[in-house]
């Protein structure tokens, strides 16, 4: 394993990001929106996170800058980071296959939304979010260097810590006690930890 080899794997599970989450994103645009909570702060946090765990490894992998910043390299590292990234891809797809319907990228209520408890949900209430702490890690392992490693983890833990308590919210305001009794018995992102 080389930089160059581990930067363009890398790549190569972004884009398989993009191919699983692009058909649930096509689908639910067909389903009406009850509830759309995409405001300032919404598009604000997107935009940080993506420019986190998008923008800022695509022009690391593209470019190579910030150079100066690199780390020494660890084939070893770069391996595990991958491993992560390819277990975090298949938990998205999990959680994207679980949802059905139901997902949406911003928090939103569709026509005939359903509490989703089944599947990966049965772990965690949030395995969408896992997914994108794995992917966050699977960074800071596979491109190793100081500004584009660890900026996902930068830029969706922001998203995270500032959109959680919102989304929980709505889901108790849609679904009421079902909502208490599933949050009360689920881990919110990892599994078996209360």
């Amino acid at each position: 394993m080389t930089p160059l080899v581990a930067k363009l794997l890398y790549g190569l599970c972004m884009i398989a990001w993009w191919v699983i989450r692009r058909p649930f994103e096509r689908k639910s645009k067909r389903n009406v929106l009850l509830r759309d909570a995409m405001d300032v702060r919404e598009k604000t946090l997107l935009l940080i996170s993506l420019t986190g765990l998008g923008v800022i490894p695509l022009a690391y992998i593209a470019t190579g800058f910030p150079k100066a910043l690199d780390q020494g390299f660890s084939p070893l590292r770069a391996v595990a980071g991958l491993l992560v990234f390819v277990a975090s891809l298949v938990l998205f797809y999990a959680t994207h296959k679980a949802l059905g319907r139901n997902w949406s990228v911003t928090l939103a209520v569709r026509a005939e939304h359903s509490l989703v408890t089944g599947g990966v949900y049965r772990f965690v209430r949030h395995p969408m979010y896992t997914a994108f702490w794995m992917w966050a890690i699977a960074q800071a392992l596979t491109l190793q260097n100081w500004v584009a490693g660890p900026a996902g983890i930068i830029g969706f833990g922001l998203l995270y810590l500032l959109r959680v308590g919102r989304e929980e919210a709505l889901m108790r305001e849609t679904f009421g006690t079902a909502w208490d009794d599933y949050a009360a018995r689920t881990p919110r992102v990892i599994p078996f930890l209360s």
